[in-house]
């Protein structure tokens, strides 16, 4: 299963990005995370449907100096990395 995942909220200079890199490798996943210049976070998570669900519920909480407003999760057709879980450019 493969998600696009976009984070709303105070969620950029808060370690964000590397609290969900620790997840996404503790869960198996592969994929990225990326700030946005908007001030959100987008990820795109693939691996099994329980790991993904898994790492969309740790989303929706980040890290303790995150304040979580929204998390919007889409179906993608987007090709992850072909191994592991990295921290992509900012767009």
């Amino acid at each position: 299963m493969t998600r696009l995942l976009r984070i709303h909220g105070l969620v950029q200079g808060v370690y964000y990005r590397q609290s969900m890199i620790e997840a996404a490798r503790r869960l198996g996943l592969r994929g990225w995370v990326r700030n946005r210049l908007d001030g959100t976070v987008e990820a795109l998570a693939s691996g099994p449907a329980e790991a993904v669900q898994a790492l969309i519920d740790w989303a929706h909480r980040g890290p303790p100096a995150a304040r979580v407003d929204e998390v919007r999760v889409q179906e993608t057709a987007q090709e992850p990395p072909a191994a592991g879980f990295v921290r992509a450019e900012t767009v």
